[in-house]
């Protein structure tokens, strides 16, 4: 079949791969310049299966009034005059309940898996780089109620497949001495020894080139506007190129991969999606001392951050604020994030110097994002992964190439 992409993200090119794989004629289309740019491009680095319980969980409503008003919070919701944020809002509350927070942990924990795996074979088959780590996830936790809290977290997942262990101060230690250095006081932690890191933006990056070889046909700068609508499937895609010509992009199938935008393109042809944008941030460090740094992959459990070593670089990403479509730096933010991996890893890196980054990770109330079929026979999705884009977009883009098979 001849296939139309639509988002050259991490979740857009992965689902291209395994369906050019697949022997079908793919052309992904993006509005920027290259594969990666936006949710992909300076995300936390983390294949983190072990963080498969969503944000919208017991503690969360508690947590959420407590950091009221806090600039550094790291779950902040800024009102506004939204209905679409009030509905994601209540929707949320709702996923909040215990068995429901249950059931979408291993949703999201089946998922996690099977990427991982589906991950491991894809490098292996094409040796693809992105300065990946396999040395595991180690969460770290300076709350002694949160710590107690964690371990049936742990029981949970680990009787459903996902390997972690419970780690006392020195043990933490032994995994990264360079916490011994730490100007924070640890509880204790909890590690899954299979998860992995690397750069998305490279992965996404390079596995285009590979797509390419393939035959993918990428066509950057092309901005979607709309579809066009035939019965019961979709006749084309609407887009503007970069002379700002409109075409019809016709295919006999569509899939949507556009992140926090999904939305804008889907509501028009009746399809409502709960995506919503949660911004993110993170900083990028320079090593100056790297025996200082980190070289296993941590968690930062209270501060809700993930610290990630990539080559000589040390990325910490993390925090959640609804606030719309807006994507402006908050220097506040950025500061507590710099603040916390320095007073972890003091003197490790150029932290007045850090690049900061902040984007819109596509998010369901739920955190389960939505893979498959729509309305219209030949449209499908593969959208709202929240925070764990990176972590599922091997096992969403091998799922979503099936459905559409």
């Amino acid at each position: 079949m001849k296939i139309l992409v639509l988002g050259a993200g991490v979740i857009g090119v992965t689902t291209a791969w395994y369906l050019a794989k697949d022997g079908h004629d793919v052309t992904v289309l993006d509005r920027q310049p290259t594969a990666g740019l936006e949710t992909s491009f300076a995300n936390g680095g983390q294949i983190s299966v072990s963080h498969a319980e969503p944000w919208a969980n017991p503690g969360a409503p508690g947590k959420i009034v407590k950091w009221l008003g806090r600039e550094d919070a790291p779950l902040l919701f800024r009102l506004r005059a939204d209905p679409r944020q009030w509905s994601w809002g209540l929707r949320f509350l709702i996923e909040c309940l215990p068995e429901r927070t249950r059931r979408n942990t291993l949703t999201i924990l089946r998922l996690g898996l099977y990427s991982r795996d589906m991950l491991k074979a894809l490098r292996r088959e094409t040796g693809v780089l992105y300065d990946h780590l396999e040395k595991g996830i180690l969460q770290m936790h300076t709350d002694a109620g949160e710590f107690e809290a964690a371990h049936a977290r742990v029981d949970l997942l680990r009787s459903h497949g996902c390997e972690m262990h419970i780690k006392s101060v020195p043990e933490c230690e032994d995994l990264e001495p360079a916490l011994r250095r730490s100007r924070i006081g640890l509880m204790g932690g909890t590690y899954a020894p299979d998860d992995e890191s690397g750069d998305a933006h490279q992965f996404t990056g390079n596995l285009a080139e590979l797509c390419r070889e393939r035959g993918v046909q990428f066509g950057y700068e092309h901005a979607i506007e709309s579809l066009s609508i035939e019965g019961d499937a979709v006749s084309g895609a609407i887009v503007r190129d970069p002379e700002g010509r409109r075409e019809l992009v016709k295919a006999d199938a569509f899939l949507v991969a556009l992140g926090s935008y999904s939305p804008f393109l889907l509501s028009p042809v009746g399809i409502n999606v709960p995506v919503y944008p949660v911004k993110g941030y993170s900083v990028t460090v320079s090593l100056t001392h790297p025996e200082a740094a980190p070289t296993l992959c941590l968690s930062d459990e209270n501060a809700k951050m993930a610290i990630t070593r990539l080559g000589n670089r040390l990325r910490a990403a993390g925090t959640a604020e609804l606030t719309g479509y807006d994507t402006a730096l908050n220097d506040a933010r950025c500061d507590a994030i710099l603040s916390r991996i320095e007073q972890f890893f003091p003197g490790a890196g150029d932290y007045a110097g850090a690049s900061r980054w902040a984007g819109l990770r596509p998010m369901t109330p739920s955190n389960v994002p939505l893979i498959g079929h729509t309305r219209y026979r030949n449209l499908f999705l593969n959208t709202g992964h929240g925070t764990l884009g990176w972590t599922l977009a091997c096992g969403s883009g091998r799922a979503a190439a099936d459905l559409i098979g």
